[in-house]
């Protein structure tokens, strides 16, 4: 069955996607599905709206050219061969069993020999995914016109994650490519990250492949909106509400605010912390900062999302004081760019308002507390289930 779309036409589609991968263990976490049908998977992973496909061809990976070629028998999905390839017979064999495109790992190869990997797949009419793992990595990676780049999380020789220098690399990759960011993605919020810093996918394998249904795990990971919770004063309240399924964390700095925290309180990695300030912020080693301008001594309508000093969104709110804004949702939704959708949602009216703006998250305070900056754990949780 040959793709519909090429490798990279469907890594270019709007918004955030990922690759989903296939492979039967891990060296850095053994067996992940030892007995698992690839052909399955992989119309699993095409009827979840995965973007492309990876398939491990390598055996330290439980995996072999076969499984390429069954993937290619089962589903339209761009296909990437992942292995350690050094030479062109290499790519002539992934060619001829169906691959889209090819993995480089510049850790394994000199400018010269992937420069030269890079021109001899794409005249075969493969695209390359060329992988950095450090910023000497991403530097070559620039310097080599590589149109897709890899930015991975994991150290390969010691196999440690560091998604922090991850997010940090791909702010600073070569503009006008295609990054991904890839390994150790187990929630929408690590995914989220990666989108906020830059990558246009993610690249998901052993977060699929232990999952008793990898295309709901999928959808799960894809799925929008984020759901963002505000006004944290309690660290009970943190940890109750990540384990619902909250992504993001806020905790507000304005002083006059009655759900004012003195601060950050501790957020497990699956989630996003923010810190919500007005007029002007200040370094609280937050993911994230939720900046409202300040008038008239109180917060200005709407706000910006912030990752470091770059707006990633925009926070369509409704006015200080105010309960609801009959002009809320469709100012939201005529909105362009990401948005993020707060103000006067609960749990009765954010499936609604979900369905009339769609946007990139949600976020809700007031509804989902018994007193401020207390939260109401039922309540949040029905926030949480009416919004996804």
């Amino acid at each position: 069955m040959s793709s519909t779309l090429t490798f990279v036409d469907a890594l270019s589609q709007p918004g955030f996607g990922a690759i989903a991968e296939f492979k039967r263990r891990s060296p850095s976490a053994g067996d992940l599905r030892p007995d698992g049908d690839v052909s399955q998977v992989a119309r699993s992973y095409e009827r979840a709206g995965a973007r492309a496909m990876s398939v491990l061809v390598d055996e330290r990976f439980g995996g072999s050219v076969e499984d390429l070629r069954a993937a290619r028998a089962a589903c339209a999905l761009p296909l990437l061969a992942k292995g350690f390839f050094q030479t062109t017979t290499q790519i002539d064999e992934l060619a001829a069993a169906g691959a889209d495109a090819v993995l480089l790992l510049l850790c394994d190869l000199d400018d010269r020999a992937c420069g030269a990997l890079i021109a001899y797949a794409s005249s075969l009419g493969l695209a390359t995914l060329v992988e950095a793992h450090d910023a000497h990595e991403l530097d070559r990676a620039g310097s080599l016109d590589a149109p897709v780049i890899g930015v991975n999380a994991r150290d390969l020789s010691s196999f440690a994650i560091d998604r922090g220098r991850q997010l940090d690399l791909l702010a600073r990759a070569p503009a006008g490519r295609i990054l991904v960011a890839e390994s150790a993605i187990d929630s929408r919020a690590q995914g989220a990250a990666a989108e906020l810093a830059g990558a246009q996918a993610m690249l998901v394998g052993s977060a699929l492949m232990r999952a008793p249904d990898p295309g709901a795990k999928l959808r799960e990971l894809c799925s929008r909106p984020l759901v963002k919770i505000c006004g944290f004063t309690r660290q009970d309240d943190v940890d109750a509400a990540v384990e619902a399924g909250v992504d993001m964390v806020g905790f507000v700095f304005a002083p006059e605010s009655p759900r004012a925290a003195s601060a950050l309180l501790n957020v497990p990695p699956t989630a996003l912390s923010v810190a919500v300030y007005v007029g002007e912020a200040h370094d609280s080693g937050a993911d994230l900062v939720q900046l409202y301008a300040r008038e008239d001594g109180h917060r200005s309508r709407d706000g910006v999302l912030r990752r470091r000093d770059h707006t990633v969104a925009h926070v369509i709110d409704i006015p200080w004081g105010a309960r609801a804004d009959s002009t809320h949702l469709a100012r939201a939704g005529a909105y362009t760019g990401r948005v993020m959708l707060a103000g006067g949602l609960d749990a009765s009216n954010v499936t609604a308002a979900i369905t009339a703006v769609a946007p990139w998250a949600v976020d809700a305070a007031r509804a989902t507390e018994s007193a401020p900056g207390v939260k109401d754990i039922a309540a949040l949780r029905a926030f949480v289930g009416a919004a996804r």
